[in-house]
């Protein structure tokens, strides 16, 4: 079928073309229609809407933005420590520093951006964007656009991003988001319970929200978890290595097409079996008589042999007498056969991937949010934080447990407590960085409050919990139910053994768990710096000098560390390179050194630096805005 809208499109274009004709020597003309032509060839397919420019724009234009270390706010709790990162300010001009020294980097980025829902949450231009503002959606765009595009640069080529959002903006979030990674970087919309019971809108109550997941390039990089399916409730000798097992699959069927291979009398411990428990009905088979689908045994001699000398094989006898043979299905553990027809155990870790609909459970809940804030004091602070388990739940899907994490829409801290609670569960190495501004105070007396409070004085106990007793129950079971009593008698019995305990209901299943606490910690211990964005005016008149004075924060930020005189150096000249390396003795302890590309150490200075970590301090932090003003080429 014709494409009506590109015939119309090119009757217009052909009609422009003669205008230009004929005014081809008016060049305001000429300008005018050669923007009008630039519309009719835009995009005609994704979103398109009216580009809005901010206040945080403009101040780019004459202004260079840069980063202030607020020394007073530097907390140390690991000495020699890689350092976490607050950075207050716009969070544009942060993703443009961030720019400079992470390009490519971030490993995990998780945001909670405004949700645009005419209220009081959105911001543009100093201004709370109103229902009744027509340009809402454009402004919201014009908005996250800017942001999200410097993300996807930011990301590494295994990078995974994470974004909350609810249905005022999910629709179009996800086509700019298809647009910025790709629809084959999409990976799922996954709905998360906000709270059990919503506020109602006419016949629905809204109790969810949604996280969007992409990736940047590579799908292959999710960890699953381990998978503890409540039907292994056996355990034998072997649990340690196979983990518990279930008796749910007798070894002769009624299969679904007849085998006479697998038909045969198998002898155990004296007493011979035969397939559907009829020896009669076997001696029919064996004279031809069988149906298309009929009894025989699932494992040949051989695999029997083998499973029964490892414990594979379990005869259950009724009171009667009678017995069948059932087969061990371990959690951990199962047969495998190899290329030369023996047989062998494999042993595996069951794992199941993040359920789509698995952050409906109530422990990702806003209320569980506003628990976690109550800790530090900022219980009524916020509406819609996220609960601390949702960040844990999704930063653990990557595979790297070195990950740089970074938040810029940080808001309460929720995404620093989660890295670091995670580390402690984990043995990781993650590293955060928050971005947010300083509305009503938030990042000083919120955002830094929360990180402050759990890297000094949070009570965190790093624990393990064991199954007890694990049981389905049934509506029934609630009738008159021995349910505390069976809990309670559980507690009693392994008293001595756990000190807490821990009960929920899950997947119609009753848990009761006994708790080990391996540790407990008076402030989780890591590092961090906190940063102000800050500017310098491009009319400076000595404009180098003025970004030299901001070096050393990007050189802290790229690399985690504290530029402190004594393990990591800077060196901006030739004369800092002299007087350091004239009592070069006096550093025994250098871990490394940043050195200015201006600075040409001699040939005895290079031979004394011949074992010291050097990085050179790159171009790329100011380099664009100093040719832009025509300081450097």
């Amino acid at each position: 079928m014709a494409n009506l809208s590109q015939e119309k499109r090119q009757r217009m274009l052909e009609f422009l073309h003669k205008i230009k004709e004929e005014h081809k020597d008016d060049d305001s003309i000429l300008i005018a229609l050669g923007e009008i032509e630039s519309e009719l060839t835009a995009k005609k397919y994704g979103l398109v809407w009216e580009q809005h420019e901010e206040a945080v724009d403009v101040m780019m234009r004459d202004n260079i933005p840069v980063f202030t270390e607020d020394m007073d706010r530097e907390i140390t709790c690991t000495a020699g420590g890689v350092y976490n990162f607050i950075l207050e300010g716009d969070n544009l001009h942060s993703l443009r520093l961030l720019e400079k020294t992470h390009s490519g980097r971030i490993d995990i980025i998780y945001i909670d951006p405004p949700y645009n829902r005419g209220k009081d949450d959105f911001v543009y231009d100093d201004d709370y964007v109103s229902a009744e503002d027509s340009f809402k959606h454009s402004k919201w765009l014009s908005f996250m656009e800017k942001r999200l595009r410097i993300a996807h640069s930011l990301l590494s080529e295994d990078g995974l991003l994470f974004v909350s959002i609810d249905d005022n903006e999910q629709a179009v979030l996800k086509n700019l988001l298809d647009e910025i990674f790709s629809e084959d970087n999409f990976i799922i919309t996954m709905p998360r319970i906000t709270k059990k019971s919503g506020k109602t809108t006419g016949s629905f109550s809204k109790n969810h929200d949604y996280v969007l997941v992409y990736t940047k390039q590579n799908r292959d990089i999710f960890v699953m978890e381990e998978h503890i399916d409540p039907a292994f409730q056996y355990e034998d000798e072997w649990v340690t290595e196979r983990g518990k097992y279930k008796l749910n699959q007798t070894l002769d069927y009624d299969s679904l097409s007849y085998s006479a291979s697998l038909d045969y009398p198998l002898t155990v411990e004296g007493e011979t079996f035969y397939p559907g428990g009829d020896i009669e009905a076997w001696e029919e088979r064996q004279k031809g008589n069988h149906r298309r689908a009929d009894w025989a045994w699932r494992w040949n001699q051989k695999l029997f042999d083998f499973g029964y000398r490892n414990g594979f094989v379990v005869i259950k006898r009724k009171s009667d007498g009678s017995a069948r043979i059932y087969t061990k299905t371990y959690l951990n553990a199962r047969i495998e056969k190899a290329s030369n027809g023996d047989y062998y155990i494999e042993y595996v870790k069951r794992t199941k991937p993040l359920s789509s609909i698995g952050l409906v459970e109530n422990q990702f809940s806003n209320d569980n949010a506003k628990k976690d804030l109550a800790v530090f004091g900022l219980k009524d602070d916020f509406d819609y934080s996220k609960p601390v388990e949702l960040i844990k739940r999704l930063i653990k899907n990557h595979y790297n447990k070195n990950a740089i994490v970074l938040d810029f829409f940080a808001g309460s801290g929720t995404t620093a407590q989660a890295v670091l609670e995670l580390n402690i569960e984990d043995g990781g190495h993650r590293r955060f960085i928050l971005c947010t501004n300083n509305q009503n105070n938030i990042c000083e007396e919120v955002t830094y409050k929360r990180c402050h409070d759990t890297l000094t004085t949070y009570e965190y106990e790093n624990s393990s919990k064991t199954t007890l007793l694990e049981r389905k129950i049934k509506i029934s079971d609630f009738k008159d139910s021995t349910i505390p009593e069976e809990i309670a008698a559980v507690k009693l019995e392994y008293r001595g053994q756990y000190p807490k305990f821990a009960t929920e209901i899950k997947d119609t299943y009753l848990y009761v768990y006994g708790v080990t606490v391996y540790e407990k910690y008076t402030g989780i211990p890591a590092n961090l710096k906190y940063y102000r964005t800050d500017f310098v005016s491009k009319d400076e008149e000595y404009l180098s000098d003025a970004l030299l004075k901001h070096i050393a924060e990007m050189v802290q930020l790229e690399h985690g560390v504290k530029i402190d005189g004594s393990k990591y150096l800077m060196i901006l000249d030739d004369d800092q390179a002299d007087e350091i390396l004239s009592h070069w003795q006096d550093y025994a302890d250098v871990r490394a050194l940043y050195v200015s590309r201006n600075v040409l150490f001699t040939t005895e200075q290079n031979a004394l630096l011949a074992d010291t970590e050097i990085h050179i301090i790159p171009d790329y932090y100011f380099n664009f805005e100093l040719k832009e003003v025509g300081e450097t080429w």
